[in-house]
């Protein structure tokens, strides 16, 4: 049995938050019921406070879908009614129902997956990744009423948010996320292995952005993330959401005036480099102190370029987790701190991160490729690390 085979073989739940959807959560079951070479064995829809006839549509969608429909509703307190709140719910359900061996998706209710979605992530993880993160596309009937400047702009942010994720890619490589791949951690397109759900302690309850809470989570306990192109869902263009700083709302407000700064996961091209060098050497000391090499002033030397003292990244470097480590450094260095990007500069700063892209393609055509190493941030499991050859590796120039 192939790889693949034996994750189409485990039990495949879908977890949906919903917020008075009825004239799309037919499309959206439709859609998940529609995959290419196999289907879910359960849809949970957690129904957040709704108003209208969303769960009367889906029983009705429920009699021709070829997969168990379990629809939850739920009234919470106005302070709790959030996404947060009822993914978090959704995808504890979900695990229950998957068992331990279990792989756990996630999407919107306004979103339909394309056909071959199932399919595209069981194979990124068969390829070793713990989680998946797809690509959230708006409808294209519905992205014509967005004004064309949002369309630019919001291709530009993309652009160069690419250009930030090569750096990464070329200073710091990830071996379970190799290139080509995205930019989105968007819940519209999330699965997790159920193991790694559950180490991590569920989907956070935050009132927005709960889907970066839960990656950043799954990072710091060193899972194997997979931005995988390939996986795609179709999402609405409205102005009019139900989530709270979800995709509407941010449309909505572009619309009416367009933000001074980029999204705040954006960085000068300089600050990008210094943060995935910094990090790579990190897992360098750490690589080095699991094998019982001596630092040799290395800790002393990284703690003086992060504005850190010694013995706390020592400290850190004893953490279970590489991930956990990196966090802490990257939280409490100065060096690292972030710096927003204005729109209005972001020409400046693309042509500084296309130099620094060309700079480390043209360093990495002329010198040996670094060993592939197992560890650092969703990079690997807990246990043994990858190879590396003996001694420290020099600290690179953080500049």
């Amino acid at each position: 049995m192939s790889s693949f085979d034996r994750f189409l073989a485990r039990p495949l739940v879908v977890a949906i938050p919903v917020r008075d959807e009825e004239d799309r959560i037919a499309a959206c079951l439709r859609a998940l019921g529609e995959q290419e070479r196999a289907s879910f064995d359960h849809v949970v829809l957690l129904l957040n406070n709704c108003s209208d006839d969303t769960a009367g549509r889906a029983r009705d969608a429920a009699r021709h879908l070829p997969f168990e429909l379990c629809c939850v509703e739920r009234l919470y307190p106005r302070a709790f009614a959030h996404a947060g709140t009822a993914r978090r719910e959704a995808m504890a359900i979900a695990a229950g129902l998957a068992g331990p061996d279990g792989i756990l998706f996630t999407t919107d209710a306004d979103g339909a997956a394309r056909p071959d979605w199932l399919a595209a992530n069981l194979r990124a993880l068969a390829h070793g990744a713990d989680v998946v993160c797809g690509r959230a596309e708006i409808d294209p009937l519905e992205a014509l009423a967005i004004p064309a400047h949002l369309h630019r702009d919001d291709d530009a942010e993309v652009a160069y948010a690419t250009l930030l994720d090569r750096i990464h890619h070329l200073a710091d490589p990830d071996p379970a996320d190799p290139w080509p791949r995205h930019v989105e951690h968007s819940g519209a397109s999330i699965v997790v292995t159920a193991q790694a759900f559950a180490l991590v302690g569920g989907v956070p309850a935050l009132p927005s952005a709960e889907d970066r809470g839960f990656l950043h989570a799954l990072r710091r306990a060193d899972r194997r993330i997979r931005h995988a192109p390939d996986a795609v869902v179709t999402v609405s263009g409205r102005t009019v959401g139900r989530a709270p700083g979800g995709m509407a709302e941010t449309i909505a407000r572009r619309v009416l005036q367009q933000d001074e700064m980029l999204d705040d996961s954006l960085e000068p091209a300089g600050d990008c480099l210094r943060r995935a060098q910094a990090r790579a050497s990190l897992l360098a000391l750490r690589d080095a102190r699991l094998a019982g090499l001596p630092e040799a002033g290395a800790l002393s030397a990284y703690a003086a370029l992060v504005s850190l003292p010694p013995r706390l990244v020592g400290r850190w470097l004893e953490e279970r987790y590489f991930g956990t480590a990196w966090a802490r450094v990257e939280a409490e260095s100065a060096a690292l701190r972030r710096h927003p990007v204005r729109r209005a500069e972001l020409a400046r700063h693309r042509d500084e991160a296309e130099r620094i892209v060309r700079r480390l393609e043209q360093a990495a055509g002329t010198r040996t490729p670094k060993a592939q190493r197992q560890p650092g941030v969703a990079a690997a499991p807990p246990g043994p690390h990858g190879t590396r050859p003996p001694g420290i590796p020099t600290l690179p120039d953080m500049r």
